[in-house]
């Protein structure tokens, strides 16, 4: 089974598996398609956490392929630039490109394909042309003026014969087509053995032609939100010395599950705080989309991504108290502090051990109407803003494996394509804090808690289901939804999927300008009007949205007996499951 956010990307990992390749091989094919065919989204330039079920070690993993800060990224930099924020566009913003390592370690470590079997996917979409979707058209024309009078290298992609292109139209990336076949020839070139071939890619990608083209391309002055050009900080040697890494993930044991999340380098464990939080609430007894539910949920959040902007960080840097933030004592205490009245003002982290929490000094005023954003931003230069996803990837193959993946990050909006490769480079540095003495606070070599958070549920002590969402800081609600209405009210996947979703955005945005909307609640307009009125009486700013405006969760699972289900998301008409 593949359930992805693009139908060619799951096709694509289909097609691997009827091949005879694993669920590690499937999810890389799928994962460089994504790159081609979703480039507003993410691209080889972007970042990806990746969490996985290994059936013949009987074990979960995670590998880390989110970048961390260049060497010469330190707060004195921007301070000395006169920003007290981290630009969200131009070159300023980027962090080491970790998706790339990322899929070439898992393909190496536990796939079973050659490079070439897995990448030629990728190649025929970007040599061959692919359809673009709706959205990348919007993206463009939103940046079309950016890209005419500032980023030169992108109009020469992007506006070809001088116009943006239109959706649906068949698009080629030679630029990037290229850059692959070139991969491609040295890590063939360079071994006839499987796992030499893939190392030589990467090193390619990080010490060869691909590091020196970034880094050349770096060290000129481009334009950025902040009206003024920068070179960037990235430099060839934090390309070099950066690899991709497998980690342990985070565990919590909730009604017969146990769910794994990443570390605290991404947002992941506060789905498992909210679960936490929830355990001693009758979740079944409330309606799936009644105000009830919404109220007490939405609530929740509140405490655990208040507590992320207090206490998560990357953990090789700084002490972040998981245990505690998940332990039965203190959510206990923190759960006295939901009532029947929606909390509008301030952020509520806890205290933990006995230290108090510290929160950046951002402004919590109200940005904008609307609900906020969707998720990744898109270009914010010109011309109306088209609110943005990333992408996902689940699946699950015969021999009982589990792979989900969030990938994310070089948005051809938001960072100037890189001449001569083809792709953008991650902007994933402006998720840092340039306060002194965060846990996610700018330093370098640290890497930034990220937004991307796939996951993976046990049943029983067994692999059960691997799912995710697009959505930057909604993702851990979302998927908190549809795993609450899978195991409390009993949906199928494709039901808890298509259930009405709802978002706050409450705390402080992950990205660039990092606003927050205090109190805001947007729900999708199928929860009814009469929930709507019971959620504004109990206090929340509520804000609707289209029937199906919110969340793009992808979901696969295997039971006991072996029995594969997938299911995709029809909102936005392009996510799509398969098997056989």
């Amino acid at each position: 089974m593949v359930s992805s956010t693009h139908w060619l990307a799951s096709q694509s990992g289909m097609a691997v598996l009827e091949s005879g390749g694993n669920a590690f091989d499937a999810a890389v094919a799928a994962g460089l398609v994504l790159q081609v065919v979703e480039p507003h989204l993410n691209g080889p330039g972007g970042d990806v956490p990746i969490l996985a079920w290994d059936a013949n070690a009987n074990e979960p993993f995670v590998i880390c392929g989110q970048g961390v800060a260049p060497a010469s990224a330190t707060i004195e930099a921007f301070e000395s630039l006169g920003l007290d924020i981290i630009p969200g566009t131009g070159l300023l913003p980027a962090v080491v490109p970790g998706a790339f390592g990322a899929w070439m370690l898992m393909l190496r470590e536990n796939g079973s394909m050659h490079l070439r079997e897995v990448l030629q996917y990728a190649l025929e979409y970007a040599g061959g042309g692919f359809a673009l979707l709706p959205s990348i058209a919007a993206a463009v024309e939103d940046a079309s003026h950016l890209f005419a009078e500032h980023w030169h290298t992108s109009r020469d992609v992007w506006l070809p014969d001088g116009h943006p292109p239109h959706a649906g139209e068949m698009f080629v990336n030679s630029d990037l087509a290229s850059t692959y076949t070139r991969i491609l020839r040295g890590a063939e070139s360079s071994s006839n053995d499987r796992c030499e071939q893939i190392e030589a890619a990467r090193v390619t990608f990080y010490e060869g032609f691909v590091a020196e083209t970034i880094a050349n391309f770096y060290a000129t002055e481009v334009m950025d939100v902040t009206g003024t050009p920068h070179t960037g900080l990235l430099a060839y040697e934090d390309m070099k010395d950066w690899r991709a890494t497998i980690e342990r993930p985070t565990a919590f044991d909730y009604q017969g599950h146990t769910v794994l999340k990443a570390g605290p380098w991404t947002q992941g464990p506060v789905f498992l705080q909210q679960l936490a939080l929830l355990q001693n609430f009758d979740i079944g007894a409330l309606g799936s989309s009644s105000p009830e539910l919404i109220h007490v949920v939405t609530e929740c959040a509140k405490l655990a991504f208040a507590d992320r902007e207090a206490y998560y960080g990357d953990p090789l840097h700084v002490d972040v108290p998981l245990d505690e933030l998940l332990s039965a004592e203190y959510n206990a205490r923190r759960r006295t502090m939901i009532g029947d009245r929606a909390v509008v003002e301030g952020l509520h982290p806890g205290h933990v051990n006995g230290r108090p929490p510290r929160l950046p000094s951002t402004p919590m005023g109200r940005t904008h109407e609307g609900g906020g954003s969707l998720g990744e931003p898109m270009s914010r230069q010109r011309g109306p803003v088209h609110g943005g996803d990333t992408c996902h990837l689940s699946v699950a193959d015969r021999f009982g494996n589990l792979v989900s993946a969030t990938p994310s990050g070089g948005w051809l909006q938001d960072s100037p394509t890189v001449p001569g490769l083809g792709f953008s480079v991650t902007t994933r540095a402006q998720m840092f804090w340039l306060d002194r003495d965060l846990p996610n606070s700018l330093a370098p070599g640290k890497r930034p808690r990220t937004t991307l958070t796939p996951s993976l549920a046990l049943r029983s002590g067994s692999p059960y289901l691997a799912f995710g969402t697009p959505g930057g800081d909604m993702q851990d609600q979302w998927t908190l939804q549809f795993f609450l209405r899978h195991v409390h009210h009993g949906m199928n996947l494709q039901e808890a999927i298509e259930a009405p979703a709802w978002q706050t955005t409450h705390f402080p945005s992950s990205f660039y300008p990092r606003q927050a909307e205090p109190g805001c609640l947007t729900v999708e307009s199928r929860v009814g009007s009469e929930t709507i009125k019971a959620l504004r009486h109990r206090g929340h700013i509520v804000q609707v949205k289209g029937p199906w405006a919110l969340s793009r969760t992808s979901a696969v699972s295997r039971s006991n007996d072996g029995v594969l289900r997938a299911a995709g998301n029809p909102r936005g008409m392009q996510g799509y499951a398969v098997g056989r």
